[in-house]
């Protein structure tokens, strides 16, 4: 079972737990545009722009311990970013003539775009190791219950048998899909940006696409077929993967929950001493990693409809949609990592009751497999006669308690034993292909492509 590790702040134990927390805070940012302003410089510096030396000289001031991102949160209220005091600090920083090549050819935007490119990357392969042992452990537990019979239901209510195995299987199919998506997207569609003040790169004459093109392969990022300052479909992208990432576990965590109440019984989630309780009833036993994961993946439709709506842009840079972005950008992917981590302590607690399941598919007295019997009948009442008969005897056996079974055997028309419609009645021997659909799931999941990486080549 993982350790949890708690972080800090009054909400952090629930809302950061995760590798991506640290990449999406304040210290993360702060790396991140220095990393962009060190790579712009070595960029340079590869296309000959600037000299070698210069371009060491910004990237060994680039260290972030010499910044204080409260100070440059402050300051950022004079231009409205962040980036435009501190390029003021980092020239500072830099000794001799290599200060005057600090934030060469680039616009505040350049910086902050591409620095949000490296933190979705870095928050991404967080969030893809989590998801990578929350999907094995799905795996496993699929495998291990194929077989294992529960009640399916729909409406809330039971309708035919399943197994756990079908039911851990679907999770582990959703939420697979979903990470192998955020994974491509985290791939192929993270970019760095460098148009300049108007998306023309002029300052830099001739030799600017040789920079955006040294700029990526400094940073491993893709390089951009043009600037892309007010084309905001790679957040877009992005935060679609991350909301759909989020919508599977949500509907995991929520079924976990639902299986664990009092009167079902059938799952529960077995921590540490302390996990799960209750500040009044010391009795009670809560299911909190599914709860908090869903608390997580619940604030994330929310996100990515506010990254949705910045998308509309005016001209070549925008005047507030593109400042809107950031808060949103780096609390999906937060969230997103805390979701998935939360999922992943609560499958590898998960405890499986069998014997419950049982109990509970029993529990109506073999109206669950009313179907069945009514398809078995149809052979010799035909379709219609057969499902009034099985449909009377099922309100016969609801409003006697009894077993449906015994109420179907006493009627005439049925021409069957006891023993034949209990064994009719037996949800072990109605499961359909469910077995099968593991079997693929597992299948795909082996086909599984390797997650991202996480730092830049």
């Amino acid at each position: 079972m993982t350790a949890i590790s708690v972080p800090t702040g009054l909400f952090g134990g629930v809302f950061e737990l995760g590798g991506a927390a640290e990449h999406t805070g304040d210290a993360g940012w702060l790396r991140a545009l220095l990393d962009a302003e060190a790579g712009l410089a070595r960029a340079q510096a590869r296309v000959g722009l600037i000299e070698p030396a210069a371009a060491e000289a910004i990237a060994a001031a680039c260290l972030p311990e010499r910044f204080d991102a409260d100070a440059l949160g402050r300051a950022a209220a004079g231009g409205g970013n962040p980036v435009i005091p501190l390029v003021r600090e980092l020239t500072r920083a830099v000794e001799g003539e290599a200060a005057r090549h600090v934030h060469k050819g680039a616009t505040s935007q350049d910086i902050m775009d591409t620095a949000a490119m490296l933190v979705a990357r870095r928050a991404c392969a967080a969030i893809d190791a989590d998801a990578g042992a929350l999907i094995r452990e799905l795996a496993r537990s699929a495998r291990r219950h194929r077989d294992t019979p529960m009640a399916g239901r729909t409406l809330l209510q039971q309708a035919l048998p399943t197994t756990f195995g079908l039911v851990a299987a679907g999770w582990l199919e959703a939420i697979s899909t979903a990470a192998t998506r955020l994974s491509d997207v985290a791939g192929d569609g993270l970019a760095v940006q460098l148009g300049g003040a108007a998306g023309t790169l002029a300052s830099l004459g001739a030799a600017g696409p040789d920079v955006v093109r040294a700029y990526a392969a400094e940073l491993g990022l893709a390089e951009p077929a043009l600037p892309w300052h007010t084309d905001r479909g790679r957040i877009a992208e992005l935060a679609g993967a991350l909301g759909r990432l989020c919508g599977a576990v949500a509907k995991a965590a929520h079924d976990i929950v639902l299986l664990a109440q009092t009167e079902v019984g059938e799952v529960a989630e077995e921590g540490e001493a302390g996990t799960g309780g209750s500040s009044t009833l010391p009795h009670k036993r809560n299911p909190i990693a599914a709860v908090s994961a869903l608390a997580c993946a619940q604030q994330a439709p929310a996100l990515v409809a506010s990254l949705l709506a910045s998308m509309a842009q005016e001209h070549q840079r925008a005047a507030g949609s593109w400042h809107s972005e950031w808060q949103p950008l780096s609390r999906l992917l937060c969230l997103t990592g805390s979701a998935v981590a939360w999922l992943r302590a609560s499958v590898e607690r998960l405890r499986v009751d069998s014997a419950r399941m049982r109990a509970n598919l029993d529990l109506t007295g073999g109206l669950l497999l009313a179907e069945r019997v009514t398809t078995a009948l149809a052979a010799d009442l035909g379709r219609m006669a057969a499902h009034e008969l099985v449909q009377d005897a099922c309100a016969e056996a609801a409003d006697g308690r009894r077993d449906l079974a015994d109420v179907l055997a006493g009627r005439a028309e049925v021409r069957r034993s006891r023993e034949e419609i209990a064994a009719l009645l037996d949800p072990a021997g109605y499961l359909g292909s469910a077995g099968v659909f593991v079997d693929r799931a597992l299948q795909r999941f082996g086909a599984r492509p390797a997650g991202v990486e996480g730092e830049e080549g």
